[in-house]
């Protein structure tokens, strides 16, 4: 259960300010369909965390417990350090996809593509190595992208701007900083 509350806190605590989760808003602006959009976002992070999580768990196969703890510490210092730089979200991105698919298939294809390399997904990878808990760690960080993302999908603009997301940056990478020297501090 720790894994599914920590991944959940983490990574909605790291969506907000990302680029995807500008993307949920700018696809809420131009469809103006919050269902499939809220669909495409579950089905495209279900698909990605599950992709990132299989990686965190199978590199501990291979990677002995001390090396792990040092990779675990440095990526977590490092994620908060990247905390701290805000996203942009290049609309062309969206522009540039073929809406043949609908509101939920171009949700769920952009939403995916976004997600590869982002501050979640390496946040899912590096859970998923440092608990041994892989559904719980995806079942956490998908409810984490969720939370963080729903409702700015259903409440657009008004919901961005009543959260101060320079506190948020600063408390998610405080949050990663702890974990990164704890993973350090403590013997494996």
């Amino acid at each position: 259960m720790e894994a599914f509350l920590v991944s959940t806190g983490i990574v909605g605590l790291a969506e907000m300010g990302d680029k995807t989760q500008l993307l949920a808003l700018v696809l809420a602006a131009k469809f103006r369909k919050p269902w499939p959009i809220v669909w495409g976002i579950l089905a495209a992070t279900l698909a990605n965390h599950a992709m990132a999580g299989a990686l965190g768990a199978w590199v501990t196969t291979f990677v002995g417990p001390q090396t792990l703890r040092w990779i675990l510490g440095i990526s977590f210092i490092a994620m908060a350090v990247w905390m701290l730089i805000p996203d942009k979200l290049d609309e062309e991105e969206l522009d540039r996809k073929p809406p043949r698919f609908g509101v939920f298939g171009t949700t769920a294809f952009v939403f995916f593509l976004a997600e590869m390399g982002d501050k979640t997904q390496i946040a899912t990878v590096m859970l998923a190595a440092r608990y041994d808990a892989y559904a719980w760690v995806v079942a956490g960080t998908t409810l984490g992208m969720m939370l963080a993302n729903a409702p700015v999908v259903w409440l657009g603009s008004r919901f961005m701007h009543l959260i101060p997301l320079r506190v948020v940056h600063v408390v998610s990478a405080l949050v990663f900083a702890a974990l990164g020297v704890l993973a350090l501090a403590v013997p494996v």
